[in-house]
């Protein structure tokens, strides 16, 4: 929201009182609380008749410092709130006649008492941002409208990522973007998961600490700094630093909640009914079998909407014209080793049994009059279930346990966004604040109730929706978008951005969900999809199962999805790093590389963990052009050394697009390349890449419940490299080495070697932990 008319001027009809003087400093043990002034202060009647804002400083947690500005604190301050990890932090405090600071692990904030308004965050020595004249500020609008305003210094060159999935630019500069969940596609300012918080190149975040509606200006307002604004009295958030921008959401997710880590089937290929489409068990049966036959590996069916009658969703109830034996169905399919994945929204029909089931209980929410709220978008006469009943959240859990027992593994909840504002909740809660909170009520409620049901790890949803703290019910898709390559970037822009704010799996509608795909675009999807955290074909009035694309798309979906299952000892290591650290899977090069200038507005290519370099290819030609980093980089497919540091412009075929495996790193490659979830430890082959002089790689290999089986350490000293293995079970399983590229060994102790294609393989004897020399 913007406040100013130009640089000088106020907005007509707005009425700003800045921070302009410190008039009071005090501090407890823990705390530091300022009292600003709007004005200089000569005399004592210049105390009379204007606002006195305080500011209080504390830490949460570590590297983390949180500021609270309050105008009147006496309002009353309704819910929801979000669910913030805290502690007891210590903190340094400084309160002298120069200032006061405050600093919590390596992150400080400096507060002059000088002649002017001045603030400064420093990590490490090294200053942040901070802010002075005429930033921080309580204002009011016409229509006697209050807002507390901040405004934080943005350096020349900074750049600033996040606040959600957001499909605009990637890097965020110049835009105005408002936190307001809305259902808007893929191709609009609107985005279906809204984050207050956002990342800076310059090593921090800021996370702002409410659920209502946020309203950034971003180098907009004021070009040299990031704005944010709420309506109200008061205004929280939080500066969270980091050695590196991972530490740094390292910190952000210890705060507002880790990802929980998906069950190892997720990872593999969903297909689903698509949307409009007539189906049955039959023409699922066709589809499945479908992919049998042409040996694409399937892992998960999905069904959407119309697996309910029309008119009635959600009432949890197969349509009994369609699939008139449902259980028996779900047996027959679960025959296929098939997990099984169903559709729900939020929303109770009128024509919905569950309709007066939940107004005579009080499970729905209310309007001002005590009537059940309803409208007829998307369901004629729908009601919405109010999660802050506690009774009424008991009441839908029971719904989908029944369907869980029945045989569903994992429910895709839809929506969540049409969220309206002038209801009243069970509990109280302020309705603008709902409006964007209220997906985590609902996809808590269902993840929770997979995973009472079905055990740790056994729980995922597929969610549109999202807010911050989100992050913890995995996994999120990015929405409506569609049948076309601008579509694919801006979904892909989409999932970076979200990336940055904690959120570590993410998914998409491969080739598109609107309308249908030529055949050229699914192909070059499918292989950006297979190459994602997560993989589903999805999409809207028409099927997307691969021989109606071609039998080349057949053969294309096959290789991928053939690539994906090999890759799963690395990428499910990558997804433990995401439930411990709270990095994405699939990380904007930004993130890997923050000291490359280059790859700091990059949002068409990415790091799919740690070590791997993806970019799809976005276009008919099949031209690819991307920046590698520096270093020497390895081709995955062909072994091709490249220097790093340079754009490359190439062409690819339908099997291929550029994938770079970075120097120095060790690529577990799993054993089984039809399914995602199996023994990644049992005959794994650890490819190692350009080990490099006098440093070290590791790869962790876990199992699908996330424990630790074993550790390959490899350290290259001149000519020689030495290898340390230690197993992490009673019964040692067989691995190898792959030493990428290298042609010949002058001797290995400790292993045999042969040379491959690939390079030299060495494999270890029997036993729980390894020892290896290898002389090159």
């Amino acid at each position: 929201m913007k406040f100013t008319d130009g640089y000088w001027q106020i907005r007509e009809g707005v009425e700003a009182h800045y921070a302009v003087e410190v008039r009071d400093i005090r501090t407890d043990a823990d705390s530091i609380t300022v009292y600003a002034a709007d004005k200089k202060v000569q005399r004592k009647g210049d105390t009379l008749n204007s606002p006195l804002l305080t500011f209080r400083y504390s830490s949460p947690i570590p590297d983390v410092i949180r500021v609270q500005i309050v105008h009147h604190k006496g309002k009353v301050v309704k819910g929801p709130a979000f669910e913030l990890n805290t502690g007891e932090t210590h903190v340094q405090l400084v309160n002298n006649e120069q200032g006061a600071s405050l600093t919590s692990g390596r992150l400080k904030v400096d507060i002059s008492r000088t002649d002017t308004w001045k603030i400064d965050y420093h990590y490490a020595g090294k200053r942040l941002t901070g802010n002075g004249n005429r930033t921080s500020a309580y204002m009011r609008t016409p229509g006697n409208r209050a807002y507390v305003r901040e405004q934080l210094d943005l350096g020349i060159g900074e750049y600033i990522y996040g606040l959600g999935e957001r499909f605009t630019p990637f890097v965020k500069n110049g835009q105005t973007v408002d936190i307001w969940n809305e259902d808007g596609g893929t191709s609009s300012e609107q985005a279906y998961k809204n984050i207050p918080f956002y990342l800076s190149n310059r090593g921090y975040g800021v996370f702002v600490n409410h659920p209502e509606k946020v309203s950034f200006e971003v180098a907009s307002e004021n070009v040299s700094k990031v704005q944010f604004s709420v309506e109200g009295e008061s205004l929280d958030y939080f500066i969270i630093g980091g050695d590196t921008l991972k530490d740094v959401l390292n910190n952000y997710t210890t705060l507002t909640g880790k990802p929980a880590l998906p069950p190892a089937w997720t990872f593999g290929l969903w297909l689903t009914t698509s949307f409009t489409t007539s189906y049955d068990e039959e023409t699922v049966n066709h589809f499945i079998d479908g992919m049998i036959e042409r040996e694409v590996p399937l892992h998960v069916f999905h069904f959407d909407c119309f697996w309910m009658k029309e008119y009635q969703w959600c009432d949890f109830e197969w349509d009994k014209d369609v699939f008139p034996d449902p259980e028996g169905m779900l047996k027959r399919l679960k025959s296929k080793d098939l997990k099984i994945c169903a559709w729900i929204n939020p929303y109770i029909a009128q024509k919905s049994a569950l309709f007066d089931e939940g107004m005579e209980q009080g499970y729905l929410v209310k309007n001002k009059e005590g009537d059940v709220w309803q409208w007829d978008k998307w369901q004629a006469g729908m009601g919405l279930v109010d999660f802050t009943n506690p009774a009424a959240v008991k009441w839908y859990q029971g719904k989908l346990k029944r369907l869980v027992d029945m045989g569903v593994d994992s429910f895709k909840t839809d929506f969540g966004e049409r969220i309206p504002t002038g209801v009243v909740y069970y509990d109280g809660s302020d309705p603008m604040k709902m409006h964007n909170y209220y997906t985590q009520l609902y996809n808590k409620a269902t993840f929770e109730l997979l995973e009472q049901t079905l055990g740790k790890h056994e729980a995922a949803v597929f969610a549109r929706s999202a807010t911050a703290g989100g992050q913890q019910f995995p996994v999120h898709w990015g929405g409506d978008c569609s049948a076309n390559y601008a579509s694919m970037a801006e979904t892909l822009r989409g999932g970076l951005s979200l990336g940055l704010c904690g959120f570590g799996f993410w998914s998409h509608d491969i080739s598109g969900f609107e309308k249908t795909a030529p055949p050229d675009v699914y192909k070059r999807w499918a292989a950006f999809g297979l190459l994602s955290s997560h993989s589903r074909l999805h999409g809207n009035e028409s099927y997307r199962v691969p021989w109606l694309f071609g039998d080349e798309a057949v053969d294309v979906l096959r290789h991928f999805t053939q690539l994906k299952c090999s890759l799963m000892p690395y990428l499910y290591s990558v997804s433990v790093e995401a439930m411990v650290r709270g990095l994405p899977v699939m990380r904007a090069m930004v993130l890997e590389f923050p000291g490359d200038r280059a790859a700091h507005p990059l949002d068409l290519q990415y790091m799919l963990g740690e070590s791997l370099l993806v970019a799809p290819i976005f276009n008919e030609t099949g031209d690819a052009s991307y920046y590698i980093p520096q270093g020497i980089w390895t081709n995955y497919w062909t072994g091709e050394r490249k220097e790093g540091g340079s754009w490359i412009t190439e062409r690819h075929d339908y099997f291929s697009l550029p994938l770079w495996v970075r120097p120095n790193s060790m690529i577990a490659v799993g054993s089984n390349h039809l399914r995602p979830d199996y023994d990644y430890a049992d005959h794994v082959v650890v490819h190692a890449f350009e080990l490099q002089d006098q440093s070290a790689a590791e790869a962790a290999i876990y199992s699908t419940q996330g424990e630790l089986e074993l550790t390959v350490k490899a350290e290259r000293t001149g000519s020689t490299i030495h290898v340390q293995a230690i197993g992490f079970q009673h019964a040692s399983k067989p691995w190898s080495l792959m030493l990428r590229g290298m042609t010949e060994v002058d001797n290995v102790f400790g292993a045999d070697w042969q040379a491959t294609e690939q390079g030299i393989l060495v494999t270890p004897g029997a036993g729980i932990s390894s020892a290896i020399t290898i002389e090159l």
